[in-house]
């Protein structure tokens, strides 16, 4: 046995389905994963039912979270068709705004460049603009950053071209950031998955783009997990619906992968912990970190914390267990035991107001 300390993990990437999804994901849930998974931060997605899009829903996301989260957090925004100007008057209260200029699930998806420019002119500079796009909208929107002298930054890429596109950007001084996802790095699409358990955006490309990933990895600022939970009803019918869970999987491949010797473990601290918190402004508390027993195997389990119960890992041998979490100097996670309360988690967002 060989425990070793990790500072406090931040997953960037988060969908928790609450409000509007209860039955694949609640906060509470959700939140027991991520401490299950190792980590004591997460930032959750504007795609939930209602959209948050503006300060009413951004109130009704960030009351529900009070009440259910048992990490801390923060709330993106969406950006949509009509808000351009009122969803930038609540910039200081979110993680960051979401642009949805790709194939994904839900109602936020934007196709008009000329309102992607006029987002990314309003949203405040000190702000985050997320974007999830791929193709095309990347390289288009990765254009306008640059003719703009605006910062953005790119979820879960997937491809080759795209990681290749933006490889060149940051070569050119373009300020641009970007996130891999653990199944875009562990799975393609050979992998030994049903239709519909294989069903995400963006889409598990090649083996050739999965190696491409691996091959940029001095690109990738992030490594996020993109939970994004459906139940198995959902995924195996006749309509699955994109997405995965990943909380609780994501450290254990990650440090499996140090073991394999395709990352060191300053790899794993840089991208969960150290860019996250310079790229979205974060504070950091010596006294939330996460206790790994770097050497225990196991199988990972069908099904765990999270609502969803499944994952595409199931049975997947993994080396690095997850013993404990503390946030704030108080005991979160003990193995196998969630111990913060319903509620506990703090959003990091108004702790930044109270003590500017």
């Amino acid at each position: 046995m060989t425990t070793i300390r990790l500072p406090g993990l931040v997953d960037i990437h988060v969908h928790m389905r609450q409000p509007g999804a209860e039955h694949k994901e609640t906060w509470e849930t959700g939140t027991a994963a991520a401490l299950a998974g190792g980590f004591a931060t997460v930032f959750a997605m504007p795609n939930t039912s209602p959209a948050v899009v503006d300060e009413r829903t951004l109130d009704l996301a960030l009351e529900t979270a009070s009440s259910g989260a048992r990490c801390d957090y923060a709330h993106f925004l969406g950006a949509g068709l009509g808000n351009v100007d009122s969803v930038a008057k609540s910039a200081g209260r979110a993680a960051g705004l979401k642009m949805y200029l790709g194939e994904t699930f839900g109602d936020l998806r934007l196709d008009d460049p000329g309102l992607w420019a006029a987002h990314l002119e309003r949203w405040p500079d000190d702000g985050v603009v997320a974007v999830h796009a791929e193709g095309p909208s990347l390289e288009t929107v990765v254009g306008l950053a640059e003719s703009m002298e605006r910062a953005i930054h790119v979820c879960h890429v997937a491809g080759a071209a795209d990681i290749s596109l933006i490889a060149g950007a940051k070569e050119r001084g373009v300020a641009v950031t970007c996130e891999a996802s653990p199944h875009h790095l562990f799975l393609d699409r050979t992998s030994d998955l049903s239709f519909g358990r294989a069903e995400v955006r963006p889409r598990l490309g090649t083996p050739e783009d999965r190696r491409a990933l691996w091959d940029h990895l001095d690109v990738i600022d992030c490594f996020a997990t993109d939970h994004a939970p459906h139940t198995l009803a959902e995924k195996d019918g006749a309509n699955p619906p994109p997405g995965f869970p990943g909380l609780e999987t994501a450290l254990p491949l990650l440090l499996t992968a140090v073991h394999e010797g395709q990352l060191t473990l300053d790899d794993v601290i840089e991208r969960l912990h150290l860019r996250p918190i310079e790229i979205f402004g974060l504070p950091v508390d010596p006294d939330t970190w996460v206790e790994v027993d770097v050497d225990e195997e196991f199988e990972i389990a069908a099904s765990g914390m999270s609502r969803c119960g499944w994952t595409p890992f199931a049975g997947a041998p993994v080396r690095g267990m997850v013993n404990t979490v503390v946030i704030r100097g108080a005991t979160a996670y003990e193995k196998d035991l969630t111990v913060a309360a319903a509620g506990t988690g703090r959003d990091l967002r108004s702790e930044e107001r109270r003590t500017e």
